[in-house]
């Protein structure tokens, strides 16, 4: 979506919403510390974020690649910065035919600053000299594909007449060329930047103004943002305020947070039609959280959460809004799995005729972790128990990750952890769940996705790897309950099922004002037989972080070797515990014979 229709929505619902800029690291680690924090920072609830681009576009590849990133798997709207600085036509034609394709509609464009050892500025050949050249050229290039922000310089309000009325001219110049909005410099003086509004509004530019907002971090930090960066002027009062305490950084941060909330809280009440505000982050998470915060900002539910997983801004995928749960806790790996199959039917993830169907692609599979924050992580198992204490650990919260999940345990496990903890101790390794929920609101912190005013709902879903010998114990149970239905494969492929019916069952929905009944999350054989070999090779790849013939190695692919990969789903969605019944029973069953090596294992040790 353009921004400006974000901007537009959000003053028709009367709601504040703020957005946040991040730069391009100089480290490959850097680069994922810093997608980690975007994803992260997205449950503080951006209406956007935008992405700078370095000047002499020295880190003009990486802007286009996290902005495809932030696209496609983080699911956030994104805006690309474009500077003319060193940048010929022919760069700016792929920079902006990359954004296309991932989907971004939002570019500011900038003239940018001299490039790094340069005192003067200096249009390139067959390049742009002022930033209304870019705008003008996006406009001829692309209609109105794009919307197209522009700098503002609220500090100009501070200028001699005649020097004021030159930049505002070059303003409404670059407007009159098609700019929709206009991000401001970043500043500190909230009565400067009312007067300079409402001297913009007074140039007849009516489009919607974004103020800069930069959070105070440290004394050292603040003072070279705004002096030695941006040439900002820092009112007196702030001066006073933050200097007695410059070397205490908690205490800077504290007063100065109190300091940039009220001046945005005094923009916000002023009548000048201001209803957003834009955080500078400088790539750091706490000083923007702590101004939301101390704001009473609150992110929306729907904002977060349109769908109850993380939907695709590419242009193929915006319109998807079902996909199989099997692929929960692995979003990159199921777009980039899923980038090539033929079509989208209804919305949905793929046609199973398609010859691309399910081949695992250039993504491949491999764990998020390198080898030694894994064993950091898992340590070196050496019994069956050793394993199933990880898993119990991991539901219960105390294990940040395992290998089929790219994330912590989600708050909504929080429900049934215990169960699960049971399940696991079993010899039943589950991988995916979630628990059973009746009509609760959807903005419900834990369980709410979608629009405001709407009911969620989801059956009790779980899936494990188990010894056949352990299943089939379970399934007699199992079969007692007409309202589970359940899917085994083994690593051959071969299926068994109870199900009558080859369509999807949907564990998921929602019911909201004005809409059909939404059904994001589904179960099917077809997409479950293709999810099938990437389960496997997670579990084979965690192997292969030890040693060749260490026990570990050895128990893990034993493990595999000898598993099937099962799923389950309890229909009822009213009951939380029913789907915890067969293996209580089984539980009960077993007694003391409860198997403590279920996978052919010599006294639970690897042989």
């Amino acid at each position: 979506m353009k921004i400006s229709q974000k901007i537009q929505q959000s003053t028709k619902e009367g709601k504040v919403w703020w957005s946040f800029e991040y730069f391009p690291p100089r480290t490959d680690q850097g680069l994922q510390n810093l997608l980690d924090r975007i994803e992260r920072m997205r449950a503080l609830g951006p209406g956007f974020i935008d992405i700078t681009w370095n000047a002499g576009g020295r880190t003009s590849d990486l802007t286009v690649e996290i902005v495809k990133t932030c696209q496609s798997t983080i699911g956030i709207e994104t805006c690309m910065h474009l500077t003319c600085t060193n940048m010929p036509s022919e760069k700016v034609d792929i920079a902006l035919r990359e954004a296309k394709l991932s989907g971004c509609r939002n570019i500011l464009a900038l003239r940018g600053d001299p490039p790094a050892g340069k005192d003067d500025w200096e249009a390139v050949d067959g390049g742009f000299e002022h930033g209304v050249d870019l705008v003008r050229y996006i406009r001829k290039e692309y209609g109105d594909y794009f919307d197209v922000a522009v700098a503002g310089y609220p500090q100009t309000q501070t200028l001699p007449p005649e020097e004021r009325a030159q930049e505002m001219a070059y303003l409404k110049e670059k407007v009159d060329a098609g700019a929709n909005f206009i991000f401001t410099q970043m500043f500190y003086d909230a009565d400067m930047f009312i007067d300079w509004v409402h001297a913009v509004r007074a140039a007849g530019i009516t489009v919607p103004v974004v103020p800069g907002i930069m959070p105070i971090q440290t004394w050292n930090g603040f003072l070279r943002a705004a002096t030695a960066i941006a040439k900002t002027i820092i009112p007196q009062s702030y001066l006073d305020a933050l200097e007695p305490y410059k070397n205490n950084d908690e205490k800077v941060r504290e007063i100065g947070t109190k300091l940039v909330a009220d001046m945005c809280r005094k923009i916000l009440a002023a009548p000048i039609g201001i209803q957003g505000l834009h955080f500078y982050t400088m790539n750091l998470e706490r000083g923007s959280r702590l101004l939301l915060e101390e704001m009473n900002l609150v992110a929306h539910v729907e904002t977060l959460k349109p769908l109850p997983w993380r939907q695709s801004l590419t242009p193929a995928r915006r319109s998807e809004t079902i996909r199989p749960i099997f692929w929960a806790n692995r979003t990159k790996s199921y777009l980039s799995r899923t980038e090539n199959w033929d079509e989208y039917p209804n919305g949905r993830f793929g046609d199973s005729r398609s010859p691309a169907y399910g081949e695992l692609d250039g993504y491949g599979v491999s764990l998020k972790q390198t080898k030694e924050d894994a064993i950091k992580l898992w340590d070196h198992p050496t019994t069956f128990k050793d394993i199933t204490g990880l898993f119990q650990k991991f539901c219960l919260n105390q294990l940040s990750a395992l290998p089929w999940s790219d994330q912590p345990v989600l708050s909504e496990t929080s429900v049934i952890a215990g169960q699960l903890a049971r399940v696991n101790a079993l010899g039943f390794l589950t991988i995916n769940s979630q628990p059973a929920v009746n009509g609760i609101r959807s903005d419900d912190k834990t369980f709410g996705w979608g629009p405001s005013n709407g009911y969620v709902y989801q059956k009790a879903y779980m899936e494990f790897f188990a010894s056949p010998e352990l299943l089939d114990a379970l399934i007699t149970h199992i079969e007692r309950d007409p309202g589970i239905i359940y899917y085994v494969i083994n690593k051959r492929g071969d299926l068994r099922t109870n199900s009558t019916s080859d369509g999807p069952n949907a564990v998921t929905w929602g019911v909201f004002p004005g809409k059909e009944v939404v059904q994001p999350t589904i179960v099917e054989a077809i997409s479950f037989m293709a999810w099938k070999d990437e389960a496997y090779e997670l579990g084979y790849q965690w192997a292969k972080i030890y040693e060749a013939g260490s026990p570990s190695r050895k128990l893990i692919s034993g493990i595999l070797d000898d598993a099937v990969l099962v799923n389950i789903v309890h229909n009822d969605f009213h009951d939380n515990e029913k789907i915890f019944q067969p293996f209580f029973k089984l539980e009960e069953e077993l007694g003391a014979r409860a198997p403590t090596a279920p996978y052919g294992y010599a006294n639970g040790h690897a042989n």
